[in-house]
């Protein structure tokens, strides 16, 4: 993803969630996809979707049974 989608999607997921600790940053090695970060805890992945002209996002995150 370009800067300015994730820039986009930072943005998105702060004023949503109205939550200011909430980091979308991009991932080295992918270009598809971006990570959303609580502070420095990771949530999950951010899928871009492009198909027959329409994007879309798609948001990710697993959560272990452990954790609950």
């Amino acid at each position: 993803m370009n800067p300015e989608e994730i820039k986009k999607l930072d943005a998105y997921f702060k004023r949503v969630f109205q939550n200011s600790s909430l980091i979308v940053k991009g991932r080295p090695r992918k270009s598809d996809s971006c990570e959303l970060y609580l502070g420095d805890e990771f949530l999950g992945i951010i899928y871009r979707d492009e198909d027959e002209g329409e994007l879309s996002y798609n948001f990710s995150m697993a959560i272990l049974d452990i954790d609950l």
